[in-house]
């Protein structure tokens, strides 16, 4: 009787499923259109034609992209989640003059969205590269620097509260025997909390992948384009509007994310199910 009258419940969440599904519909729908013609949800003739347009054009070479993709977002990972769980540690468990400053400081600054702050990342990578050559305008090396920035402040609050959730009996154990803070860091809270370094790892993973304007102010050379600048070409370059390569490509570049999903999921859900039931 309760499951008739919920029936509702039901309508809504096969119209939210119908909702999120359309746009991977037509976008798999306008990959494998043999006519090239997007405004079909359903082509009528399937081909590979889109990919194979996308995979030998030398003019925008795509697995460049792709490699290039997976260096700066796995740069960005590496670095951006050792800072900020190092920095989660130090706001978590040490106690110092500024500390509350600091975490209040770190929180503000997140509220400021990234696309206000494209001109003062042209400008600060102008200014370093006058400084140190390797950072500047045009490179890995600047983008991920830039990515690193703004990617710390946010995992460094996730971190923490996760890591908050840690009895600190373990460190007064630990401490004891004879262990430094960093060795407690490395060796005891490291591994309790790593559930919580893959959930940040992946968010941003995708944040750095996703990303389209930081990186088409950085980026120069076509052979340092990222998927999201080298993919939006095809549909800007001398208006060609070549939906069909874009959304091949669109298919392509989501199978590094649905793989790292797959591998990690277990860990994911673990960090976010955790994470909530502790903090």
């Amino acid at each position: 009787m309760n499951a008739q009258r919920q029936w509702w419940r039901h309508v809504i969440g096969v119209l939210a499923v119908a909702f999120v599904l359309l746009p991977v519909v037509y976008v798999v729908g306008a990959a494998f259109s043999a006519s090239g013609d997007t405004t079909q949800l359903i082509p009528r003739q399937l081909s590979m034609h889109n990919f194979s347009t996308l995979l030998s054009n030398s003019n925008y070479p795509f697995l460049r992209w792709c490699l290039n993709t997976l260096i700066v977002g796995g740069c960005s990972v590496v670095i951006s989640v050792g800072c900020a769980a190092l920095a989660a540690y130090a706001l978590s468990r040490l106690q110092f003059r500024g500390r509350h400053g600091s975490m209040l400081a770190v929180l503000l600054i997140q509220m400021f969205p990234g696309l206000l702050l494209v001109v003062a990342f042209f400008l600060f990578l102008v200014t370093v590269k006058k400084v140190v050559p390797f950072f500047g305008i045009g490179g890995y090396p600047g983008l991920i620097l830039i990515y690193c920035g703004t990617i710390v402040g946010g995992t460094t609050w996730l971190i923490k509260g996760y890591l908050d959730s840690v009895p600190r009996e373990l460190d007064d154990a630990a401490l004891i025997d004879g262990c430094t803070p960093m060795v407690l860091f490395v060796r005891i809270l490291l591994p309790l909390i790593r559930p919580i370094l893959v959930v940040a790892g992946f968010m941003a993973f995708i944040v750095s992948i996703n990303d389209f304007v930081v990186a088409s102010v950085v980026l120069r050379d076509k052979d340092h384009w990222t998927l999201a600048v080298g993919l939006y070409q095809f549909v800007n370059d001398k208006f060609s509007q070549s939906w069909g390569p874009f959304a091949a490509g669109a298919l392509l570049a989501a199978i590094p994310v649905i793989v790292i999903f797959q591998f990690l999921q277990r860990y994911l859900v673990a960090g976010l199910t955790q994470g909530g039931v502790r903090g």
